[in-house]
């Protein structure tokens, strides 16, 4: 190859290299440009929707996701627009990606529907951490609120871990949101039993224990007469925390006292007469 072949082709790559910074070089600059604001902007609003969820008192434990959430979206939208900008066809890459994101989203229908449970709870706030709660067939304390799972721990010490979807569209009982709880008892006495008497017993034990608030009143009615018992409704309203204690003490001081009182406590009877037929 002589002088002037490389010259001639030396002079070929440079108008090449010229036109293509003629047609593509503003383009480019722009892109650029539009990147380095485009990503100022995105920070300034991802710090912004921090503030906001902070204000609004979201968990800690949602908040780093739903920051990172915010800002992928928007710096995905921003990679597409820049593609745009440079003339590079994204309709077919838009329908590939809807696609994507429509066979994972059905792939992953369950996973995505506890995400979308766990949001919720921890947006509303149903119930947190510490409460005890009733849902789904189990009881316990909520030890921990995740975003796919809720992790309770029953009073016998199991650890159960039910799924935010079921959750978040099930019934819910909440114990600790109020500041008191009713015991509620059913205490079965003799027929023939003095009902004043009776009264007056399980009046004396509710007045003994301190931890059986005067406000509400306590309760002390006969509810049934029962096919072997004269049943009397005890209610009673306790701090949260003193339920279980107040339920098992008052069942034991009413076993003692009663059998103390001469008060008896029936149980199933069947008389069975026989006729001697001759």
């Amino acid at each position: 190859m002589d002088t002037n072949e490389i010259t001639a082709d030396a002079l070929k790559y440079k108008d090449y290299a010229i036109d293509f910074i003629m047609n593509y070089g503003p383009k480019l600059v722009g892109a650029i440009i539009v990147l380095i604001i485009g990503l100022w902007i995105i920070r300034l609003l991802t710090r912004g929707v921090d503030r906001v969820m902070v204000k609004s008192n979201v968990d800690d434990s949602l908040r780093p996701f739903m920051k990172s959430l915010v800002s992928t979206l928007l710096k995905v939208m921003l990679v597409i627009s820049i593609m745009g900008m440079l003339g590079i066809e994204m309709t077919s890459f838009i329908a590939i990606l809807g696609a994507a994101g429509l066979a994972v989203g059905m792939a992953l229908s369950g996973t995505l529907q506890n995400f979308a449970g766990g949001v919720m709870i921890l947006i509303f706030k149903p119930f947190k951490v510490g409460d005890y709660i009733e849902a789904q067939g189990y009881a316990g304390v909520v030890k921990g609120i995740q975003i796919f799972v809720t992790i309770l721990t029953t009073p016998d010490n199991k650890t159960i871990i039910i799924p935010n979807g079921g959750l978040s569209n099930g019934s819910v009982i909440n114990y600790s949101t109020q500041d008191t709880r009713r015991v509620d008892w059913t205490f079965g006495v003799s027929y023939g039993s003095d009902i004043e008497h009776v009264r007056k017993v399980i009046n004396s034990l509710i007045e003994a224990d301190e931890r059986i608030l005067k406000d509400p009143a306590p309760l002390v009615k006969v509810s049934a007469l029962a096919d072997s018992s004269v049943n009397f409704a005890v209610r009673g309203w306790v701090d949260p925390a003193d339920y279980w204690d107040v339920f098992f003490a008052m069942n034991e001081n009413i076993y003692t006292t009663f059998n103390k009182e001469g008060i008896g406590i029936p149980f199933p009877q069947m008389d069975v007469h026989v006729n001697n037929l001759k």
